[in-house]
């Protein structure tokens, strides 16, 4: 269930910011699809941390947004910002910048897959081990629940996956691609891609996603497979203030 904290300040959908949903991707899911799993403070939304760590918010932060911010994260708490450019107030920190690509799906040769599995929270230890082992991205206890995540298992013991994760109107971002380094080389990556893509294209929807603009590899895959670059970007890591009086505004 949504929640709002810092209630000074109405929360509604905003349209204006993000005329494109994957402009705004958090936020546009938050407001949709995701929202059972949504904190908002004003214009700050947030996932619930054992889904994603995911916050979202305007292009430009105002001082009551970095207000709002400093109460979703809580004290030294650190969160990914999208875009370049930001000027955090005092008691603040910017921790690092990364370059990211935004792919767009429309074209990706799209098919189903009997040999893949579709993964459960049962599943989700060995999930966490594989997750472990190849470093695709942020995942955690319940980001399963984000959409549907398939698996490929080699004498019992998986091996692969690849998921859905953001979940803007009309579009659904695949995620968390990875396959453990005894098995790579072998299309199983191109499989798990074209499948859970697959099922997106059966809702009617589109996918897309994300990787770091170093992640040089995996994007020459994803566009041989038809993704098409929709946008470069850069992810700005700031931490909060440690005492909870600066986040007063």
């Amino acid at each position: 269930m949504d929640t709002t904290i810092g209630r000074d300040r109405p929360v509604a959908p905003e349209t204006t910011d993000a005329p494109h949903p994957l402009d705004d991707p958090v936020r546009t899911s938050l407001h949709g699809e995701h929202h059972r799993f949504a904190t908002w403070s004003g214009r700050i939304g947030r996932y619930d941390p054992q889904v994603t760590r995911f916050v979202g918010h305007p292009p430009q932060l105002d001082q009551q947004d970095w207000a709002d911010l400093a109460v979703i994260l809580g004290p030294g708490g650190a969160t990914g910002l999208r875009g370049a450019g930001h000027v955090p107030p005092d008691g603040w920190t910017v921790l690092d910048e990364k370059g990211s690509v935004q792919m767009d799906g429309t074209a990706l040769r799209v098919a189903h897959d009997p040999e893949l599995e579709v993964l459960t929270p049962a599943d989700v230890p060995e999930i966490l081990d594989l997750i472990a082992r190849t470093e695709p991205g942020p995942f955690t206890s319940r980001t399963i629940e984000m959409g549907t995540y398939l698996g490929l298992r080699v004498n019992g013991r998986l091996v692969a996956m690849a998921g859905e994760r953001l979940h803007p109107p009309g579009w659904t971002e695949i995620s968390a691609v990875c396959t453990d380094a005894e098995f790579r080389g072998r299309g199983i990556a191109t499989r798990l891609v074209r499948a859970v893509g697959a099922g997106i294209r059966d809702r009617g929807e589109i996918p897309f996603l994300h990787a770091l603009a170093t992640n040089t590899t995996a994007i020459s895959l994803y566009e041989t497979l038809g993704f098409t670059l929709r946008n470069r970007s850069v992810l700005t890591i700031v931490q909060a203030p440690d005492a909870p009086s600066a986040f007063r505004s």
